[in-house]
């Protein structure tokens, strides 16, 4: 008979080894910090209740780990780092609740081998906390529908709370918890007692200062949220190609072999509704990939909107294949691993077979050349004191802030709408009759120098990284800002 050591003591072995492996990878691979983690550690040195674009957990992570261990690169990303296998062991605690040791094992190990756990444990994200807190808060439901008492409905609630300040998709945990309690007749009557819904106001109370922040700054991440799905734009239409990669963001996410058993238990579908365990993995699965997959055929989508769908599928794939088809389960997860590691080594290899690296076939080019671009530029900062630097590019602004540090530092957002949070927590208005360190894309700039006293083009920098891919930019000092 086997005991929890014996599967969880490997888990523990094998998530070691990887995270380990990951932290080595990234100083390997020479990358920089990919443009959404410069600006979430923008963020983490203002802490506030919400940000432009996202809820402040993942700002919040960043702080803490920096206060530790500095602002260098293994510290701003050491939150994912961590945070996916923990994941993993409580995906191996939600499966050894459903069905069994081994389940929990190869829930736990399928959720580490993803492609999508290998591409985003090297960044970090706002997914990481999300997937971590929809894992606890399944865990934490079950325990409540099936006890009587308090403690794990407030738990459940506290953790929705803590998943909605990481990533509003939390939300779609809920429906999915509303159907779980009201399709099964043995969970009925917690619909008329007071516990569910205590947790949902703790959740939401949790939610309550980033919902104020959004109220006092006109609900800036809610706009965003409505552009980048499309809501309210009118006739969206249908759009069968979108979905199409949508769905197969969803396989290469999970990997090819285990995203043809969980096609495979999906078909499955009706058969398995009939048993309590798989009926819960479902619940969770198949709302937020329909609504997802809707939000792609009618607008846009992106591949990891429905990426809480993994934590009960990676319970569902070893809970209806290990019985029968347990190398499957091993073949899935061994291609994964073995892929994550081609893609980790993919310029080793590119080197070693004489395969020069390309803007198409390098998968880390968007973390490359950041550092030596903000070092060409510094010189040209710091050559004039007292100038506020300024962009109108996120990307730039962002890894500017975390190279250079620069005392004052604004956007340049003529029309007033925020499209960054730079533009809410920055403005020129204040600052007529201040020069300017501008950096540009462009080699002319026409039209914003013309708010200006006086203007002069200071050097380009141009950082090559590939023979068909390099960054370039333009330093211009412009003098006594008149305004816009």
């Amino acid at each position: 008979m086997t005991t929890a050591r014996d599967h969880l003591g490997p888990l523990a072995l094998i998530a070691a080894v990887l995270t380990v492996y990951r932290l080595w990878v990234i100083n390997h691979l020479g990358i920089d910090l990919y443009v959404d983690e410069a600006y979430y550690w923008g963020w983490s040195q203002h802490l506030d209740w919400g940000y432009y674009s996202k809820p402040p957990v993942i700002a919040a992570l960043i702080a803490a780990s920096t206060a530790l261990l500095g602002n260098g690169l293994i510290a701003i990303k050491l939150p994912s780092l961590l945070i996916y296998p923990a994941t993993a062991f409580a995906l191996y605690a939600l499966g050894r609740r459903m069905f069994s040791e081994q389940v929990g094992f190869w829930a736990g190990l399928a959720f580490l081998s993803m492609p999508l756990v290998s591409a985003l444990g090297l960044f970090v994200s706002t997914d990481a906390p999300l997937l971590l807190c929809w894992t606890l808060a399944l865990i934490f439901l079950l325990r409540a529908l099936e006890r009587d008492g308090w403690a794990d409905w407030l738990a459940c609630g506290a953790i929705i709370g803590l998943g909605l300040m990481s990533k509003y998709t939390m939300a779609a945990f809920l429906p999915s918890a509303l159907l779980l309690i009201a399709l099964d007749p043995r969970h009925r009557r917690w619909l008329v007692r007071p516990q569910p819904w205590v947790a949902v106001l703790l959740a939401l109370a949790i939610l309550g200062p980033n919902l104020y922040w959004n109220w006092t700054h006109d609900f800036p991440t809610f706009r965003h949220t409505a552009e980048i799905t499309r809501v309210g734009h009118g006739e969206r239409g249908l759009h069968p190609g979108q979905l199409g990669e949508f769905i197969g963001a969803q396989w290469l996410s999970i990997g090819p072999v285990l995203g043809i058993l969980l096609g495979w238990a999906l078909l499955r579908s009706r058969s398995l509704w009939a048993s309590p365990a798989p009926r819960t993995l479902l619940i969770f699965i198949l709302p937020l990939l329909a609504l997802v997959s809707l939000q792609a055929l009618t607008g846009r989508a992106n591949g990891n909107w429905a990426a809480p769908i993994f934590v009960a599928a990676c319970v569902l794939i070893p809970a209806v294949f290990l019985p029968g088809r347990r190398r499957w389960l091993i073949a899935g997860v061994a291609f994964n691993l073995l892929a994550s590691t081609a893609a980790y080594h993919w310029p080793d290899i590119a080197r070693s077979t004489g395969l020069a690296l390309t803007a198409k076939n390098d998968p880390f080019k968007r973390a490359r050349g950041w550092i030596n671009l903000a070092d060409g530029v510094r010189p040209l900062f710091d050559s004039h004191p007292g100038s506020v630097l300024v962009t109108e590019d996120r990307e730039l602004m962002a890894h500017l802030i975390y190279r250079l540090a620069p005392p004052e530092y604004a956007t340049w957002h003529p029309s007033g709408t925020p499209v960054s949070h730079y533009d809410l927590v920055t403005t020129l208005a204040d600052k007529k009759g201040r020069d300017v360190i501008f950096v540009s894309r462009k080699a002319e700039i026409p039209e914003i120098s013309a708010r200006f006293g006086s203007s002069e083009a200071l050097g380009k920098i141009v950082v090559p990284i590939h023979k068909d891919f390099r960054r370039e930019v333009y330093v211009f000092l412009l003098r006594d800002f008149q305004g816009y």
